[in-house]
């Protein structure tokens, strides 16, 4: 069984389609990178998940029923925008308000559980106004993960954040599906942060989805590459160029791709008057092919 399943979902304003036929499968215990450009439709899927808007077509499975079904909108979990807290109250009492809106049984216990996995068990008498932004991300993820839900929608929840931030936020995004088996939905610009925790990917552009896949998938379809610098970097990759089929200048390396064997090529540049200062075997990350997808379709 999926934690999501969506076919063919459709939503238009205006006669304008911010999503369009899209299909997603986001398997249990996943944590699912969408990722697409700004109006691509992440947020307006995400959403629609939710019950915050009504679709014009399709459907949406979670858990394998239909997602209107109250036994399942009890699992959902979401931060979608912000936290929506009193910026008077402290941390504990928005909490104690949103337990008891949801009818929450032992909301003092559920309240300390949920700040204990955001790490913020010491701060819960701390005004909401006085957080930092990473505390009140985190506050809101706290917020979602009351009543213990099997699913946590997050549009965005780490843009914006320092690096200590960000650290924080993929310990507990990791701990929340090892620890606690949920599933997680989560939409971000910051890729290089996404692929140190994703299992899952699925891209999106102009409300279609174009493609899905693990991050077994990913690994598998990127491009090994050697980056190097010389003295002579112009030079260097000429001469490279007589020999290896796809070579570049690229983020001030000359990089050779589809080849791993450092040794073959600075024994090759030696014999051809370079000397090689510095080189690396490296293999293409998320935003990379993330970038070089969306050209493809763009030329296609």
């Amino acid at each position: 069984m999926n934690a999501i399943e969506i076919r063919n979902l459709s939503k238009s304003f205006r006669n304008l389609y911010a999503v369009d036929g899209l299909n997603m499968t986001v398997p249990m215990g996943a944590i699912y990178g969408f990722i697409g450009e700004n109006g691509s439709g992440k947020s307006t899927t995400e959403k629609l998940i939710c019950g915050h808007l009504v679709p014009d077509n399709g459907e949406i499975k979670l858990f394998g029923r239909d997602y209107t079904d109250p036994g399942v909108r009890v699992r959902v979990g979401a931060l979608i925008e912000n936290a929506g807290c009193f910026p008077g109250s402290s941390i504990y009492q928005n909490l104690m308000m949103q337990a008891i809106n949801l009818g929450l049984e032992n909301p003092d216990e559920e309240i300390h559980r949920v700040l204990e996995i955001v790490r913020m068990s010491e701060h819960a008498q701390l005004k909401f106004k006085k957080c930092s932004l990473g505390m009140r991300q985190r506050i809101g993820i706290a917020m979602a993960l009351l009543g213990d839900p099997a699913l946590l929608i997050l549009d965005e929840p780490i843009n914006g954040l320092d690096t200590d931030g960000m650290r924080i936020m993929r310990e507990i995004l990791v701990d929340i599906t090892k620890k606690y088996g949920c599933t997680v939905l989560i939409s971000s610009h910051i890729l290089g942060e996404l692929e140190k925790i994703a299992t899952h990917y699925g891209i999106i552009r102009q409300g279609k989805m174009i493609m899905e896949l693990s991050a077994e998938e990913m690994d598998s379809r990127a491009q090994v590459f050697v980056s190097l610098k010389t003295k002579d970097m112009v030079g260097a990759m000429k001469k490279l160029a007589e020999k290896y089929a796809d070579v570049r200048m690229e983020d001030e390396y000359v990089r050779v791709y589809d080849v791993d064997d450092t040794a073959s090529i600075v024994d090759f540049l030696m014999k051809n008057g370079h000397v090689v200062s510095e080189i690396q075997k490296n293999k293409i990350g998320l935003e990379e092919y993330y970038i070089e997808l969306m050209s493809k379709k763009e030329g296609a």
